[in-house]
């Protein structure tokens, strides 16, 4: 070990002093010497030992007053991803709290994936699971970020643009969330600088060329603010805010704002003693300046999800000049500025958690209820991108219960943030009284009432207006479970059919068979099976067969007609576009993977071609209940006149039909074909329809459109049942 290594680990040593007793220092010292032994010989970029790296990190964390197993763990968090270390050894060393912590932080490096975007996924899919268990991991993972990034320049520039994206996207907007923003601020500067250098280098000239210009009207605003809290008696200390680049950079590019209208508001914070000392100071400064209407925010009253508040509003200052005024208490300043990590650095009490700890605990098993319903990692990361929304609203439930939501939400997120059965039952909203549609953004203050009816299931469009993760989620894991349901329906009865025809039934067969398929097959049950059948993955056919090969007792008690198709809307089966079947047609059914059974006309053109394949064909009837729309294709030729259209749609939309689409051509200066998608009930329907059309007098002929060729059948959903 070096002189330097020596000073520094001193020097923390000596820092921890002042909040740790000499027992726990001596813990982090121990961590620190294994570290470096196991470290030993390895250098980072910049030529230094790699010790200085889990050196600094800790560093970073003793500043926020971290406990002594933080910093152990931060000694250590290397240790299992690049030496030969492993978790329990590190438990046996240290105990299970700093192992499972440093475990947490550890990437998943033995494991290949298929792209970087997957294994960044992942990674932070396990830090979320492990943070879940104990807040001090993320802590520790950030100040690593943190030291990572200050030290970045010396990365070959596609891997520095690759690092700082990442922060930026992702834990630059956890700092915010868990409401540190000093360090938010530090990993935006870094982050801006490495991946738009020249940006970066321009935008920071021009700052320092302005502020200069701008020195003396600073100086007389803050002389101005400082003489109004003197006048009134109100104890307070007034801050220039200096804007970083990067926050100015966004501005420009999000809100198209030049550069001087950004640089032309003057910022200030007025930090006081008590909270009524904040609405104090309020009233003074309105009275000094005019406040602009509308920009007025009690944070206050109504805090940020991270823990932040202050009062924020806008002035009209001497000559005009726009100024943006904070107003907060000095406890509020030091957790604006450190947010969870004030729990360790100003806590008074281990038991009495501050309110920016539980709103960070709150947001991490939020996270895990994400992950329990994502359906991998990408989606995952996806939805924690969203909920790391910056901008929020506050609406209220009819009672007065507070709920904040990102910008954007609608009743939608509203009620999946109250519960998500609430949620998934929602069928109409109330905005301030109002009926409204489920789709319209909320928006700060209003009332959202929810209205629900017991058995209603999410609506797939949903998914194309919620903002929050948690609606998005919830809404897909539904939508997955029902076709998982669906498939496993629809593999049960087609594999009853298929034994049928070999003179066997499921009760027939023993249970030794269907588990030595399963083994054979590597799936894990017998819903697994039939699911895999029912999405197409595997012949029904050929399962039978095998099935029966395996069994002892084949008794044939079961014998099956022909699936019958009864119900509207599977996720499951498809009408296939090609020849748009519909109740009174000849149907045949095939099996495609991942799709599930398609249903084709039996003389549709695609199906010679499909045929080639027996056992991917099942024999299926309309059963005679069934209910629902089917489209169907109609061509009508007809006399150009003027409002022909209007007359054609009034008289489909008379039968009781629906136009689903509407197209014209031109055959010649006279005539025109229009084709038309309908929806009708059955064949019935349909001819009571094209018989209204044949009325109108320019209509000349109109036809069904039976069958197109395609290269491959694709359809709409629908739904089968035996």
């Amino acid at each position: 070990m070096t002189a330097i290594q020596t000073e520094n680990i001193d020097t923390l040593a000596e820092s921890l002093s002042g909040y740790l007793a000499r027992q726990q220092i001596n813990q982090v010292r121990r961590a620190y010497y294994y570290a470096e032994q196991a470290h030993e010989g390895q250098l980072r970029r910049t030529g230094d030992p790699y010790i200085t790296h889990p050196l600094q990190v800790a560093g970073i964390l003793s500043k926020m007053h971290m406990d002594h197993q933080s910093l152990m763990a931060a000694m250590l968090h290397d240790v299992i991803e690049d030496t030969g270390i492993t978790k329990t050894a590190i438990k046996s060393q240290f105990g299970n709290t700093v192992a499972e912590m440093v475990d947490g932080v550890s990437k998943l490096s033995q494991i290949k994936f298929r792209s970087q975007a997957e294994a960044q996924a992942e990674n932070f899919q396990k830090m979320a699971l492990a943070m879940s268990r104990d807040l001090r991991i993320i802590m520790v993972k950030l100040a690593d970020r943190l030291h990572n990034m200050r030290t970045i320049k010396v990365l070959p520039p596609d891997k520095r643009r690759r690092i700082a994206r990442e922060t930026l996207e992702i834990y630059a907007p956890i700092a915010n969330r868990l409401g540190m923003n000093d360090m938010r601020i530090e990993f935006e500067e870094l982050s801006f600088e490495a991946i738009y250098p020249l940006r970066y280098r321009r935008i920071g000239a021009a700052v320092r060329k302005v502020r200069g210009n701008r020195k003396e009207v600073v100086t007389k605003l803050q002389i101005s603010l400082e003489a109004c809290l003197e006048r009134e008696g109100l104890p307070g200390r007034t801050i220039g805010r200096e804007k970083h680049l990067y926050s100015i950079y966004d501005k420009m590019r999000s809100k198209r704002k030049s550069f001087s209208e950004i640089m032309d508001v003057y910022a200030f914070r007025i930090v006081v003693d008590r909270v009524d000392t904040c609405y104090r100071v309020l009233g003074a400064i309105h009275s000094l300046y005019k406040p602009v209407p509308g920009r007025f925010k009690d944070y206050i009253a109504i805090p940020k999800a991270n823990g932040y508040q202050s009062l924020h509003t806008t002035l009209f200052g001497m000559h005009g000049l726009p100024i943006e005024i904070q107003i907060r208490t000095e406890e509020m300043e030091a957790m604006a500025n450190n947010g969870i990590a004030a729990h360790w650095l100003y806590k008074s009490s281990e038991d009495i958690p501050s309110n920016a700890h539980i709103r960070a605990r709150e947001w991490v098993n939020g996270l895990l209820e994400m992950q329990q319903h994502a359906g991998n990692s990408l989606e995952f990361i996806e939805n924690v991108k969203i909920d790391l929304f910056p901008d929020e609203i506050y609406v209220f439930t009819p009672k007065g219960e507070i709920f904040e939501l990102p910008a954007g939400s609608t009743p939608v997120d509203f009620a999946y943030a109250i519960h998500t059965d609430v949620g998934s039952t929602c069928v109409a909203c109330r905005i301030s009284r109002r009926l409204a549609p489920l789709s319209e953004p909320l928006e700060s203050g209003q009332t959202v009432e929810i209205i629900t009816a017991p058995g209603h299931k999410p609506n797939p469009a949903w998914l194309s207006f919620v903002a929050t993760a948690k609606a998005r989620t919830s809404i897909r894991h539904f939508l997955k479970s029902q076709k998982r349901s669906e498939s496993i329906a629809l593999g049960r009865r087609l594999l009853t059919k298929a034994l049928a025809s070999f003179g066997a039934s499921l009760n027939s067969i023993s249970s030794e068979a269907v588990t030595t398929l399963l083994e054979q097959l590597r799936l894990e049950s017998r819903n697994q099976l039939f699911e895999e059948i029912g999405l197409g993955n595997r012949m029904s056919h050929g399962m039978a067969q095998r099935l029966t090969a395996l069994n002892e007792n084949s008794t044939g008690d079961e014998v099956l007609g022909n699936l019958l198709v009864r119900e509207a809307e599977s996720s499951v089966m498809n009408y296939a576009r090609c020849c748009n079947p519909i109740p009174g047609d000849r149907i045949t059914g095939y099996i495609s993977a991942e799709r599930g059974l398609v249903i084709h006309t039996d003389n549709c053109n695609n199906v010679a071609e499909l045929r080639a394949n027996p056992e991917k064909w099942v024999e299926v009837n309309w059963d005679p209940e069934i209910q629902g729309e089917f489209a169907v294709e109609v061509k009508v030729e007809l006399e150009h006149q003027r409002g022909i259209i209007a007359t054609l749609a009034t008289a489909i939309t008379g039968a009781e039909a629906n136009i689903e689409k509407i197209s014209t051509v031109e055959r010649d200066a006279h005539f025109s074909i229009v084709n038309l998608l309908i929806n009708v009930k059955n064949r019935v329907h349909l001819a009571r329809v094209m018989r209204k059309i044949r009325m109108i007098k320019a209509v000349t002929r109109v036809t069904r459109v039976k069958a197109r060729k395609t290269r491959r059948p694709t359809g709409r959903a629908d739904s089968v049942t035996h």
